[in-house]
């Protein structure tokens, strides 16, 4: 019985273990898996996320260049160190750049809801200016293109002397980082009120006067209507204190020889901010190219006369601004050229003409025959008054314009200009340029006239030899007509350029910039 008993459960065992073994190389079946799928709604590039119904999109480019003739890469020799033309003058300014920009879109019962963001790091030649020391000494200046980033720059080190070696600043930056749905943009993009090319109707050259650009963007809260047949209009409340900001001047402050040398027309009272800017615009968008009007108000609040709030202060004053632009493309003189030009009317909101990567002062130095040197000053705020008065707006106008010519698909060239004038009011050259004007005032001004215009023009080429792989040489020239005469003697050193005690003739100038560009667009 026993020896039945333990056949019974050897076999049962063994049929186990066999069993086992069958079940061990049957095949499981394996989990699902989630493939990255094309999503050819929005155009090439967007894929959905998986397991959602959002697509998206990355991009972006790395660019490396040179700008030859200038201490920032983004303009001319216009102020400080870089305008003294001197031994603290950068010969060259380079930087190397990554853009990164991610672009979401899911659609919805209204409509598309899409989400952008542009980033970038920036590695560019730092420069040094002079300090005023006995000794020469020198101070590390930061980096300038860190501001065009529309972020706060971030200064690696400093340096007297170059001690420490230091001789380059690295920036993050946000470009633009906003919302769209149902007609609303909400946060940091182009302004409204820019044309579509913002600086550039043809150009690489950033400092273009004679209109708006906000390159980088600007917070904004807009609704956007289509009326179908390529026409939309735009309403915009956009952050007035990043980018269109150019100055409240109390003149009761102005000193004579800096104002004809540095163009410190007084102290800068702007107050906190009250109102965005307010922002219409208009487009027409057909085969042919564009057309498109824009319209700003601009609100210009001062904080006190003085050191406290005893002192009073004016009343606010609103500016304003108009610009018109035009697109034509399809002309004759060969398939892809274009015509790109833009003009511009502002009244107390100068921004909208010099605009903020050009710059609105002036105090370029250059070589003369009856003095010293020469120098070249201006400045165009967007008011001035005096203690215990009002306001008075400064007027500007301006236009900007580009032609590109494609000599084959890999070739073309670009030939462009600008042009802006600032005038000011009777209340600001009777204080400066009065029979008791503090600059009439100064020995040696022969000629006193706060007005003054900036001219520019360019010529850019382009060689793409592969796809999304340019390269490009844009050269500027850009003149600067004051209205200052004479022969004037300074009575302090200019810290920053290193001039110095000297006699100085007040004269137009000029500079010179070549930019050299490898971008890789993906």
């Amino acid at each position: 019985m026993k020896l039945v008993k333990s056949l019974l459960l050897g076999s049962a065992a063994g049929l186990i273990a066999v069993g086992g073994a069958q079940a061990a190389d049957l095949p499981v079946k394996a989990k699902a898996v989630e493939y990255v799928k094309i999503c050819s709604l929005y155009g090439a590039g967007f894929y959905y996320i998986p397991g959602t119904d959002t697509c998206i999109k990355l991009g972006g480019y790395l660019r490396a260049e040179v700008a030859l003739n200038t201490n920032s890469s983004f303009s001319g020799q216009l102020t400080g160190n870089n305008g003294g033309r001197n031994r603290l003058t950068n010969y060259y300014t380079m930087r190397a750049r990554e853009d990164l920009n991610i672009d979401t879109r899911t659609a919805t019962e209204y409509g598309v809801v899409r989400t952008f963001f542009d980033g970038v790091f920036s590695w560019t030649t730092g420069n040094y200016a002079g300090t005023g020391s006995a000794t020469g000494a020198t101070a590390y200046s930061g980096t300038l293109a860190l501001n065009t980033s529309g972020a706060t720059p971030v200064l690696v080190g400093s340096s007297i002397n170059g001690t420490d070696g230091n001789t380059s600043g690295g920036s993050l930056g946000v470009y633009y980082a906003f919302i769209q749905f149902a007609g609303f943009t909400m946060g940091k993009a182009v302004s409204q009120f820019d044309a579509p090319w913002t600086n550039y109707p043809g150009n690489n050259f950033d400092s273009l006067v004679g209109g708006s650009g906000t390159v980088t963007g600007v917070n904004q809260f807009t609704y956007t209507a289509d009326f179908g047949q390529g026409v939309t209009a735009s309403f915009s409340a956009e952050d007035a204190t990043a980018y269109y900001q150019a100055g409240n001047l109390n003149m009761s402050g102005a000193a004579g020889l800096s104002g004809v040398t540095g163009a410190a027309y007084g102290s800068n009272a702007i107050g906190g901010s009250r109102s965005p800017n307010l922002v219409g615009m208009v487009r027409v968008d057909q085969a042919w190219g564009l057309f498109q009007a824009s319209v700003a108000a601009h609100d210009n609040h001062v904080a006190y006369y003085g050191a406290t709030e005893a002192t009073g202060h004016p009343d606010d004053k609103w500016g304003w601004a108009v610009q018109l632009a035009l697109s034509i493309k399809n002309i004759p003189t060969g398939a892809g050229d274009v015509i790109n030009i833009s003009g511009v009317y502002t009244d107390g909101a100068t921004r909208y003409n010099f605009q903020n990567l050009a710059g609105g002062s002036y105090a370029i130095y250059g070589s003369s025959n009856v003095a010293y040197a020469s120098v070249g000053a201006a400045s165009a705020p967007d008011t001035v008054f005096v203690t215990g008065g009002q306001q008075e707006t400064i007027k500007t106008w301006g236009f900007r314009g580009a032609y590109t010519h494609n000599w084959d698909p890999y070739w073309n060239t670009a030939i462009y200009g600008a042009y802006a004038q600032a005038q000011f009011g009777s209340l600001a050259k009777g204080t400066l340029c009065g029979p008791a004007g503090v600059i009439t005032a100064v020995a040696g001004v022969t000629s006193c006239n706060p007005d003054f215009a900036v001219g520019q023009v360019g010529i850019i080429t382009r060689w793409t030899p592969v796809k999304n792989l340019t390269f490009s040489a844009d050269l500027n020239w850009t003149h600067l007509d004051q209205k200052y005469a004479g022969v004037v003697t300074t009575t302090a050193i200019n810290g920053p350029a290193a001039k110095p005690i000297a006699t100085y003739q007040l004269k137009d100038q000029d500079t010179i910039t070549l930019r050299l560009r490898a971008q890789r667009n993906w």
